[in-house]
């Protein structure tokens, strides 16, 4: 007798279901597989990022480009250092990110001497990620700047600070007696993101600010948020916080983005 089995086909690669959500993202997903390993493009785009999240964190910042650009925007700034002098103090003593060399506090201190006190404070510290200042800063810091002179602001000039950490602007903005300061700083990197670029705004800032007081916009860079809706968001909480007196957890962002053309844009007579 002859047995007869139904066999039904099933095709050895199929399409991944998770293959349509790859276009919303740069996480690593639907990488598919070599039998029990990544195939090699993938692997090697893997190690090519991890590299260059390693470049951005050990990667001194490039005073003389930054300089470059800003003269070109006719932005005045001037340099400052923390006492972390070096990347491998910088990285392991990350309180020393958080003080201003002896040098610079003198130096502001003496400029400061000459000039009332100001509204705005911009401060650009390389952090974690120096190529993220070098690569989105200056373009922010532009448009920020002239949309808070429409505001009626007195900006101070912009202060480009190496070994940085977050909180070494509170002792900037207290030296410079500004009322508004943010922080322009680059964010640990990612496996996609070494580009990245912080904000952190806070009211009076002074040393001794802890996080609570801050506010923080995240992720600006041409992948991710980008900076004509970077600056829209700043400038409303910096008017909230203006009218309230205050920063961080008691300051919400409940701005509504303006959308034209599929982009977000900035309120009409901000440039």
């Amino acid at each position: 007798m002859k047995l007869h089995y139904d066999v039904q086909y099933t095709p050895r690669f199929e399409k991944n279901s998770w293959e349509q959500l790859k276009q919303f993202t740069d996480a690593r997903i639907a990488l598919g597989r070599t039998g029990g390993s990544l195939p090699t493009r993938p692997l090697l785009e893997f190690q090519l990022a991890h590299a260059q999240a390693k470049d951005a964190v050990l990667k001194p910042l490039d005073l003389d480009i930054l300089s470059q650009q800003l003269q070109q925007q006719q932005i005045s700034f001037v340099q400052v250092s923390s006492c972390a002098l070096n990347k491998d103090i910088y990285l392991k003593r990350p309180d020393l990110g958080r003080e201003l060399s002896e040098s610079s506090r003198q130096m502001l201190q003496t400029m400061q001497a000459e000039q009332q006190p100001y509204d705005v404070l911009i401060v650009a510290g390389d952090g974690l990620s120096a190529r993220a200042i070098e690569d989105n800063a200056v373009s922010f810091i532009a448009k920020l700047q002239e949309a808070c002179v429409q505001q009626g602001w007195r900006v101070a000039p912009v202060v480009i600070a190496t070994g940085s950490r977050v909180a070494l602007g509170d002792e900037i903005a207290q030296i410079l007696q500004a009322k508004m300061l943010v922080m322009l700083i680059g964010e640990r990197p990612g496996l996609s993101s070494p580009d990245s670029m912080g904000i952190y705004y806070t009211w009076q800032a002074k040393k001794g600010c802890h996080d609570a007081m801050r506010n923080c916009i995240s992720n600006v860079r041409p992948a991710g948020l980008d900076e004509v809706t970077a600056v829209q968001r700043l400038l409303a909480l910096m008017r909230k916080s203006e009218q309230l007196q205050l920063s961080g957890v008691d300051l919400k962002d409940e701005h509504e983005m303006l959308i034209g053309q599929g982009q977000a844009q900035l309120p009409h007579g901000i440039f």
